[in-house]
């Protein structure tokens, strides 16, 4: 079986470079913490549709980050694309990342899995396509690998309540909760595996052909300042 070749992969201290800066006043709050961005990038490399970075970039950044200098701009970007490709072969050959998650607080050994399970869920809002209603005679299928990221996330929980419906008591929730925390590798390659099975083959690198000349010569969306064109809008850099 073919597989995608691995791009230069993020050490440790790569990664707390890029936890640093997300969480730096470049971004004023207004980026994703790496737990929520890991969860966002499996996401969006899972579905039907190629997501640009010219289109998730700025959810991922917020819309206006002011960044020290171009080199700082570039450190952000190149640190992304990298975290980003690693995510995107992993899942491709069938291997899950290790869950980057935070503890629920200070000295505690349970982990927090909703800023994840949030990001995923809006990763897979990222693309033209409802997904539910692409899966067709399959969307309960995948409505049911959904479920845990809704119950982990609280939008189950609060879907009962607005509905006058009776919830799961305590100890039931708690169990629940225990085993949606669980199979969350194996939920992300089933979603993946699924779209795999159901799309045509999609390149990973790919030339942006929904972007006309004026797009690309306007300020790209990352917050660079740099032209589209010479940033995520070069091809080097479109994935």
């Amino acid at each position: 079986m073919a597989q995608f070749k691995n791009p230069l992969p993020l050490t440790e201290a790569d990664i707390d470079r890029l936890e640093e800066l997300l969480e730096s006043d470049v971004f004023k709050g207004d980026a994703m913490l790496l737990d929520e961005l890991q969860g966002f990038l499996c996401g969006i490399s899972s579905g039907p549709d190629l997501v640009m970075p010219s289109e998730w970039l700025p959810v991922v950044l917020g819309e206006e980050p002011i960044y020290e200098s171009e080199d700082q701009a570039e450190e952000v970007l190149d640190l992304l694309m990298r975290f980003y490709d690693q995510i995107v072969v992993d899942l491709t050959n069938g291997h899950m990342p290790a869950l980057i998650l935070y503890p629920i607080e200070e000295g505690s050994d349970h982990y927090d899995y909703a800023p994840w399970a949030d990001g995923y869920l809006l990763g897979s809002d990222m693309g033209p396509t409802q997904w539910l209603e692409a899966a067709g005679e399959q969307s309960e299928e995948l409505a049911q690998l959904l479920e845990a990221f809704f119950l982990l996330n609280g939008s189950l929980k609060a879907d009962f309540s607005e509905s006058g419906e009776q919830w799961l008591n305590e100890a039931a929730e708690t169990r629940a909760l225990q085993a949606a925390e669980q199979e969350v590798p194996r939920l992300v390659l089933a979603i993946h595996e699924f779209w795999k099975a159901r799309t045509s083959a999609r390149p990973h690198y790919a030339q942006d052909t929904d972007t006309d000349i004026g797009e690309r010569e306007e300020t790209c969306p990352c917050g660079s300042g740099r032209k589209f064109k010479q940033c995520c809008g070069d091809p080097k850099r479109l994935h």
